[in-house]
């Protein structure tokens, strides 16, 4: 894992690829918990009988819930540790290709995009690419925009 304490750091890694993260298995007690506090409960995430009988044979997680892996999925490629606060500022180009069934396994690739200067302090962007394992197509693409406070 790789951790930045300072901005130089961070300026200096702009473009680089900052490695993959390790698997992580979505399973249907995630997913159920995952409807219940966003209350979506669409057949397609939590009726095992119904999905398996629906277009992908059986139940997938909720594309925010594969996004909202990001924070979870990115310790073990990086940590940032300035010395101001951070906040999670939005998302850009966010895309769902494929959907992921539950019982399969995920990871993160992060790429260190942008830091540019923003009246707080710094802008930072990290494009993710969230794959399935086994699967050519990735289920999730994401800038990622965090706000470093100075």
């Amino acid at each position: 894992m790789r951790t930045f304490t300072d901005i130089d750091q961070l300026a200096a890694a702009v473009g680089e690829e900052l490695g993959t993260s390790d698997w992580f298995e979505v399973t249907q007690e995630r997913v159920d918990q995952f409807a219940d506090a966003t209350d979506d409960h669409q057949w397609i995430h939590v009726d095992r009988e119904r999905a398996a009988q629906g277009p992908f044979g059986g139940t997938i997680a909720h594309g925010y819930m594969t996004v909202s892996l990001i924070p979870a999925l990115s310790q073990s490629i990086f940590s940032v540790e300035t010395d101001g606060p951070r906040l999670n500022y939005g998302l850009n180009k966010v895309r769902f290709p494929n959907p992921v069934p539950v019982g399969s396994r995920v990871r993160a690739h992060a790429t260190l995009a942008e830091l540019a200067d923003v009246p707080a302090g710094k802008q930072l962007v990290v494009r993710y690419t969230i794959e399935i394992e086994g699967q050519d197509k990735p289920a999730c693409v994401a800038e990622t925009v965090v706000l470093l406070f100075s």
